[in-house]
């Protein structure tokens, strides 16, 4: 795959005499721990002067970079600022490891030794704070790149990273989740950056070998199986491409976990020109991305097994092209679904739902799940109501949507819940069908609408849409990532499953 190699993390008793770059980790307002006071003194009182600095080292994520006299062996001292103990939280201490990893790049550093001692008043363990340091490591150091020749100093090289300050057993666990999580994040974000060319219907199977790898059942069904299931909004969706459409199932059970599982459905459009309604040039140029639900899918079910999480959780991908053609879906045609309920369709470029709806379907009556999750990059509409601070969610479960708001914040994949009411069911209705697409107005708040449409096919199982939409890509250069795709939604929803297991 076209990504960066991951960094190795190894958790140590002590700073090796060996080490050449050694991070000191400082939490402002407090005095250097027994470890890098040890170091200080070697240094001439250097890095206490420099940690004494106010107001350098009071942020977050603040580096100060320091030349060791010639009589330590150390080549370099670097400082890394947590900021204030008690504002010691995942996600300050992820975005702080990114800022790490955008120093150590710009001084081409691959190995260094990371220094936690003691600090007071802290509200996580050592172990946790040195595995979310590693995490944002991981995140932010990652790339994507398919050039067969790289400039000299963008050539990839496994950086080595050891951690001290932490009881060994509850380091090496803490990393364990915390690779896991990159995992899973790294590879969506793969998916997501990957040309179309290189990701569609013909190849998604291929690109779920990693999951069979880590032990995740994967099924694909092709178009004779869907023709022969009925899911025919998924194929009529991709009629328009040489490649037909396809519908995976990712089943991962996790050691003691339960029969009924949870679910996970993604749309998965490896490319919409938006179909006989065909979008602009600028509107289509990043439509590779329309893929990141499933993408997110992928890593959540990849992250879980990584980690051996003991859940049972299954993830349902529906996989097709949306492209002009004499196959085409056209306006007004009136198609069935696997629910056996009728459609009129209207704009071809709102494929998400269709493609949802079976996949809705398909899995709350074979998998009978505890609750379902869909995402999707679905809407403008959800961009245009929410800005580019939150995503759209939408639940008929006042409890998970309360859990996941949480645990987003948590991770900072913030989302605000929407509106889910049957009056919104009236915009949908159709004098030939079952069902109309969408409202009338597609400009009238078409995100709630989308949802009152998603959730006729949902058999009432407990539910949650997440509309992603405008946080698939990022157009510059992040703390916990670069430019290009984010995989949005893998940690909230790690984060989500891991809270829900240990409740």
């Amino acid at each position: 795959m076209p990504q960066s190699p991951a960094p190795v993390f190894d958790a140590a008793d002590d700073v090796s005499v060996e080490s050449s770059v050694i991070v000191i980790l400082h939490a402002a307002g407090q005095a250097l721990g027994a470890r890098a006071a040890v170091l200080d003194a070697a240094m001439g009182g250097i890095l206490s002067r420099a940690c004494s600095a106010e107001p350098a080292l009071c942020e977050s994520g603040a580096v100060v970079d320091l030349v060791p006299p010639p009589s330590v062996s150390t080549r370099r001292v670097i400082v890394l600022s947590l900021g204030k103990a008690e504002s010691l939280t995942a996600l300050a201490l992820s975005a702080a490891g990114g800022k790490l990893a955008a120093h150590l790049e710009e001084k081409d550093e691959a190995e260094a030794t990371i220094l936690l001692d003691r600090i007071d008043g802290a509200p996580l363990s050592a172990a946790e704070i040195l595995a979310r340091i590693a995490l944002g490591l991981r995140l932010r150091r990652y790339r994507f790149d398919l050039r067969n020749r790289k400039p000299v100093a963008e050539v990839d090289t496994v950086w080595r990273l050891r951690l001290v300050g932490a009881q060994k057993a509850a380091l090496d666990a803490a990393l364990v989740r915390a690779n896991a999580v990159a995992d899973g994040v790294e590879y969506a974000r793969t998916l997501v950056n990957l040309p179309p060319n290189h990701l569609h219907p013909d190849s998604f199977a291929a690109h779920l070998e990693p999951l069979r790898e880590a032990g995740i059942d994967v099924e694909v069904l092709d178009a004779a199986a869907l023709k022969e299931l009925g899911a025919d909004a998924l194929l009529a969706v991709g009629a328009g491409s040489v490649r037909p459409p396809r519908l995976a199932v990712l089943r991962y059970r996790g050691e003691g976990s339960g029969d009924q599982p949870l679910a996970f459905v993604g749309k998965g459009v490896c490319f919409d020109s938006g179909g006989l309604c065909i979008k602009g040039g600028a509107q289509m140029f990043d439509m590779k991305a329309d893929v990141a639900g499933a993408a997110a899918v992928v890593g959540l079910l990849l992250s879980l097994a990584r980690q051996k999480s003991p859940v049972h959780a299954v993830g349902v991908l529906g996989i097709a092209e949306n492209l002009p053609s004499g196959h085409s879906l056209k306006p007004r045609e009136i198609i069935p679904t696997l629910s056996g309920q009728t459609v009129e369709v209207f704009d071809t470029d709102a494929e998400g739902r269709l493609i949802l709806a079976d996949c809705l379907y398909y899995t709350a009556t074979r998998f009978e799940p505890s609750v379902i999750v869909d995402l999707a990059t679905l809407t403008y509409s959800v961009m245009r109501g929410l800005g580019s601070i939150f995503a759209g969610l939408f639940s008929t479960d006042d409890t998970v949507a309360a859990e996941m708001i949480a645990a987003g914040e948590t991770v900072g994949e913030r989302f605000w819940r929407m509106p889910l009411d049957r009056a919104y069911d009236e915009g949908l209705k159709s004098p030939l069908a079952d069902l109309r697409h969408h409202a009338k107005d597609m400009e009238d708040g078409d995100a709630p609408y989308a949802a009152a449409f998603l959730r006729h096919f949902t058999e009432d199982r407990p539910w949650v849409h997440l509309d992603i939409a405008g946080k698939e890509l990022a157009g510059e250069d992040r703390p916990l990532g670069r430019q290009g795709a984010t995989a949005f939604g893998v940690q909230m929803l790690e984060e989500w499953v891991q809270a829900s297991a240990v409740n």
